[in-house]
């Protein structure tokens, strides 16, 4: 069925990436050219609600160490653990390629989220959750690990949205409410704020529509 796609989407968009739409619509080249555009408008949708979740969560967990360690570099001093002074590292490299002077401000911006939510793993509790991060969570009364689960399963959503992979098979509406729920346990005013923006919901709501090819796609 792949020969009844349009040759210039084959051309710019590779088959080996459409095969999994393809392989998704079992086989029905137009339910699958339709399912990649609507992954590509819901993917756009998640965009800022994962925006705002990124930059909050690294600014509260920068902040709280930073009065911690009573520098704004504390990565240089706190009990990273390998994988973790590898980050460091790597986001140091890559500063230094495009900077001339590396601030830390320019540090925060470039590790990456993975590094952030590894800072909530089990091997960091008495390290870093017990004494200082837990703070930074003042709408939180869980379990650090329960927490941990949540952002690591955002981890992959993220990292799929922002490489342009699928994402259309996920339960979207549950991965859409874990953005929310650990939101508002850093900031509930931007719970608010970005809720108003936030039009996710409808392009969930529109899945079947677009798929029967009742409305076109759009991002």
């Amino acid at each position: 069925m792949t020969n009844r796609l349009p040759e210039w989407m084959l051309r710019d968009l590779s088959l080996p990436r459409l095969r999994r739409y393809i392989r998704a619509a079992h086989g029905n080249a137009q339910a699958a050219e339709r399912l990649y555009w609507w992954n590509v408008e819901v993917s756009a949708a998640l965009f800022g609600p994962l925006h705002c979740l990124e930059l909050a969560l690294r600014n509260a967990l920068h902040g709280v160490l930073v009065r911690h360690h009573a520098r704004p570099d504390w990565w240089t001093v706190a009990p990273l653990n390998e994988r973790g002074l590898e980050l460091v590292s790597n986001a140091q490299r890559s500063c230094a390629r495009r900077l001339r002077r590396t601030t830390p401000d320019d540090m925060v911006a470039e590790l990456t989220f993975g590094f952030w939510v590894s800072l909530l793993a089990s091997g960091y509790d008495r390290q870093f959750w017990v004494p200082v991060l837990h703070s930074a969570f003042p709408h939180y009364g869980g379990r650090r690990d329960a927490l941990h689960r949540k952002l690591t399963s955002l981890i992959l959503l993220r990292n799929r949205v922002m490489h342009h992979e699928p994402v259309h098979h996920r339960h979207l509406a549950a991965d859409h409410d874990t953005i929310y729920r650990v939101l508002g346990y850093l900031s509930p005013e931007l719970v608010k704020e970005a809720q108003v923006m936030d039009r996710f919901p409808a392009v969930l709501a529109d899945r079947g529509d677009v798929l029967r090819g009742a409305r076109p796609p759009r991002f």
